[in-house]
């Protein structure tokens, strides 16, 4: 037996988590990357990554652009889709 058998299955955690938005309260399935970084704490070309439906990525791209951290917004490629926001 491993901690994976006690946490409800042989399978590592990315293989089951669905790709979800990041808005608060959002459970639905993310669609969109919205690509980021804070220039006073990042490097130039570290991106932070999250996620968005169709319903919240405007509001998300908004908020990241009002405060200068948006890099870029680029479709969520479900084949390397693991459930990852940062």
């Amino acid at each position: 037996m491993n901690i994976f058998d006690l946490a409800g299955g042989n399978t590592a955690p990315a293989e089951t988590a669905a790709a979800r938005c990041s808005r608060k309260a959002c459970r639905s399935g993310a669609g969109w990357q919205l690509l980021w970084n804070n220039p006073k704490i990042h490097t130039p070309e570290r991106r932070k990554i999250w996620l968005a439906c169709d319903e919240h990525r405007p509001w998300l791209e908004d908020y990241l652009q009002t405060r200068g951290l948006w890099k870029e917004t680029v479709p969520l490629d479900p084949a390397t889709a693991s459930g990852r926001v940062s």
